[in-house]
């Protein structure tokens, strides 16, 4: 969502071409957000005793993550270029 806000407010993607999706999201809102709101609710206790190992769990897969896309992305370029085409 920043990626997509500072994209937006520096004019590298044009409104129109996100019009149709953020649409459709803005009109479900509900329907992401309020099982996701209740499930905070109902597990406040359980989440507060376990909030350092739930952030150290999602700090520790986005870096994963990144990692392996990143490397994946690396090599993929390399195959590309490796064949003679380069775009």
């Amino acid at each position: 969502m920043i990626l997509l806000f500072l994209c937006l407010f520096f004019k590298i993607i044009k409104p129109e071409n996100v019009k149709d999706v953020s649409t459709v999201i803005t009109k479900n809102m509900a329907v992401f957000f309020v099982p996701a709101g209740v499930g905070l609710m109902v597990y406040a206790e359980l989440l507060s005793k376990s909030l350092f190992t739930i952030l150290a769990a999602i700090a520790i897969s986005t870096v994963l993550t990144i990692a392996t896309v990143s490397l994946m992305q690396d090599s993929f370029e390399k195959r590309r270029t490796k064949g003679g085409r380069k775009s």
